[in-house]
């Protein structure tokens, strides 16, 4: 069976990814340093897969370490979650951003060259789109204009990846541009759930419903929508996950540099949302505007049309779903 490597193999998208791979007959191997993530993931994927799961808690900048890894393992392809990913943060500190995720990749890179390992499909995101451009945004979408140094260093990361194919014919490059994950594995035990005050609208909402916050902040009430809060592309993350099989099975890792997106082609406003949880429980969720943070933009929605074409992947999951799987443990 074909090893995966798994950069921030225990953080939300990570560990889906991991439960899709077993799944689909390949043994995950979690790469991760537990810094927005927990050790108790690791227990609770062993549960929904019934498999010992392989794991090295490591900071990937580490680069000594990580080639002792990779010498212990014979790596099929390597799936790059690992990083910092709150845009608000980034905006406070860009320093730390760029060191830890475009540093990481580099001392990942060096280390997949070293074993002759060239197949990587990295987790990107829609905020390296110039999003002052009219949604929905294609693959082919104009980049640039960035509004935070999150999506900064994942245009970066992207710009090498797309130098190292087109320099050294020996990678096989995936860039998987995600719109907004949300929801979890239906058994309810991996929900998103960030060290600190969350930075993401769902598990702020989650908080706030178990009155582990008192109320939520939406930022920003005057954006040029429909209801003045911004509007967004929710995928659920299992799909998101099975997105990442897809560019793996039927040997569909040849050489070269793809990119998709992955979303799906919907979009929902901050209030949109709030009422979707409301309905779904019966419940009021106390709520209070605030000015808009540095980084965000109006609107995100995805073209997922090559997806389709390419890998035969479209979202299965609705928003409704994500909201049954995300308050089934909620009390």
């Amino acid at each position: 069976m074909k090893k995966i490597f798994v950069t921030g193999g225990a953080g939300f998208v990570g560990s889906h990814c991991v439960i899709s791979l077993v799944e689909n007959g390949y043994v995950p191997i979690i790469l991760d340093n537990f810094s927005n993530s927990k050790k108790n993931i690791i227990k609770k994927l062993e549960i929904i897969t019934n498999k010992k799961i392989i794991f090295y808690k490591i900071d990937i900048r580490d680069k000594k370490k990580l080639r002792s890894i990779f010498k212990k393992h014979s790596c099929y392809a390597v799936i790059h979650c690992a990083g910092s990913k709150a845009v608000g943060e980034s905006t406070e500190k860009p320093i730390l951003y760029f060191e830890n995720n475009v540093g990481s990749t580099l001392s990942l890179l060096e280390c997949m060259r070293e074993r002759k390992i060239f197949k990587i499909i990295f987790s990107s995101s829609a905020s390296v789109y110039n999003l002052d451009k009219k949604s929905p945004l294609k693959e082919t979408s104009e980049l640039g204009n960035i509004k935070n140094p999150y999506g900064t260093s994942k245009y970066i990361i992207e710009k090498i990846l797309a130098d190292l194919s087109n320099f050294d014919n020996k990678w096989s490059v995936r860039i998987a541009r995600y719109f907004n994950p949300i929801g979890n594995h239906y058994s309810g035990l991996l929900r998103e759930d960030p060290n600190g005050k969350p930075n993401n609208l769902v598990p702020y909402i989650t908080r706030v419903i178990e009155k582990k916050l008192p109320i939520l902040n939406i930022y920003g009430r005057n954006y040029n929508t429909k209801d003045g809060t911004g509007i967004r592309d929710y995928i659920h993350v299992m799909d998101l996950a099975e997105a990442h099989i897809e560019m793996i099975n039927n040997n569909r890792l040849k050489k070269g540099l793809k990119i998709y997106n992955f979303g799906t082609g919907k979009g929902l406003s901050v209030l949109d949302v709030i009422q979707k949880f409301e309905t779904q429980l019966g419940i009021s969720i106390p709520y209070k505007f605030a000015k808009r943070r540095k980084g965000d933009t109006a609107i995100s929605i995805c073209n997922p049309k090559k997806a389709l074409k390419d890998l035969n992947w479209r979202a299965k999951f609705n928003f409704e779903q994500a909201v049954m799987d995300i308050t089934k443990r909620i009390k």
